[in-house]
């Protein structure tokens, strides 16, 4: 009697969500270098009562003490000039700012969302991340997936809490930065962390705070643009040569006048006059101080529709870590394996 062999349905993958904005990897491509620029931040112009961006919200939360705010029934495309200054405002006061429900938002498209980036200010062309091939070079997609190993390569030997502010080799660092989850798989996870700078400075004590004050350190690129080639070889993508600046250890926040802590483990080396064995010492203190800043820090849960706008002035947060599949391709492929995917 012939048995009969039950094949389970194969549910096929669904398309992207969000096609457009697939990342694109060109190692042909090439960008300047940043030059000096003059910035009056939007901030500076706000009504301190945020009556414009306010007026119509439902509910205001902070998230925690000292950074942090979530807003509900404000959509960001339909905020008046007024009322992008007294986002700027909230957002270095706060260091992040969550807004829910903005799928209009969100599919409104490349150009309509880079207005609204760029009102607070020149956007940011990455070293090394890609961008969607048909959008903006200022949209870093990240995109984490079991088809396209090249992130969590880049990631698989990082500390998911390593603590940092985007690409602060830069000469005049990125201000204002626009997060977005457009796709990810249901569940838990897929959160950002946020630690006040500002909170993380005033927590010390008096005299360790004025040591600090006056000492400049190294910020550089190096390490992360060396990853990059040793990961993909002659598929690297590295549009510009390594960035490297030196920036004060404590910086004054242009709008609140508040003082932060400008280092991160990311891309902070070494500070400038110290021996190597007293810079790494005074470094890791002040990285351990960022990281463990429980009482200074929030955490945003992504759902579908949130955008977080984020001031990398007064504010760090960690990278993020990878998502944990398990679609039976492991035996398959031996990079997933190594990498720690399974």
């Amino acid at each position: 009697m012939p048995s009969t062999i039950e094949t389970p349905e194969v549910t096929p993958k669904a398309s992207p969500l969000f096609p457009d904005y697939l990342p694109h990897y060109d190692p042909l491509e090439k960008v300047e270098m940043v030059g000096p620029f003059k910035h009056v931040d939007p901030g500076h112009r706000a009504n301190p009562l945020k009556r414009n961006l306010l007026a119509g919200a439902t509910k205001v939360a902070d998230l925690s003490p000292h950074v942090g705010t979530e807003l509900h029934g404000i959509q960001l495309h339909e905020l008046s000039s007024e009322g992008l200054d007294e986002l700027a405002l909230l957002t270095a006061e706060r260091g992040c700012v969550v807004f829910r429900n903005q799928e209009e938002f969100l599919h409104s498209g490349f150009e309509a969302q880079k207005k609204i980036a760029g009102y607070f200010g020149p956007l940011h062309v990455h070293g090394w991340m890609p961008h969607a091939e048909k959008g903006p070079a200022e949209f870093v997609i990240v995109y984490d997936s079991t088809e396209d190993l090249r992130l969590r390569r880049f990631w698989a030997r990082k500390n998911p809490i390593q603590f940092h502010v985007d690409q602060s080799p830069e000469a005049q660092p990125p201000g204002m930065t626009f997060f977005a989850v457009l796709e990810s798989p249901p569940g838990v996870g897929r959160d950002t962390v946020f630690a006040s700078t500002a909170r993380a400075f005033s927590k010390l004590s008096p005299k360790f705070r004025a040591r600090l004050e006056g000492l400049t350190a190294v910020h550089s690129t190096d390490a992360q643009i060396s990853r990059e080639i040793s990961d993909n070889k002659d598929k690297s993508v590295v549009r510009r040569p390594v960035t490297r600046s030196v920036h004060p250890v404590v910086t004054v926040h242009p709008v609140t006048g508040t003082k932060n802590l400008f280092v991160n483990s990311s891309y902070t080396r070494s500070i400038v006059g110290f021996d190597d064995e007293e810079s790494d010492f005074m470094l890791k203190f002040l990285f351990d101080h960022i990281r463990g800043g429980h009482d200074f820090s929030c955490r945003v849960r992504y759902e579908p529709g949130t955008v977080v706008v984020w001031d990398q002035r007064s504010s760090n947060v960690p990278i993020p870590s990878k998502v944990d599949e398990d679609d039976n391709g492991c035996s398959l492929e031996e990079d997933r394996e190594m990498l720690g995917l399974c």
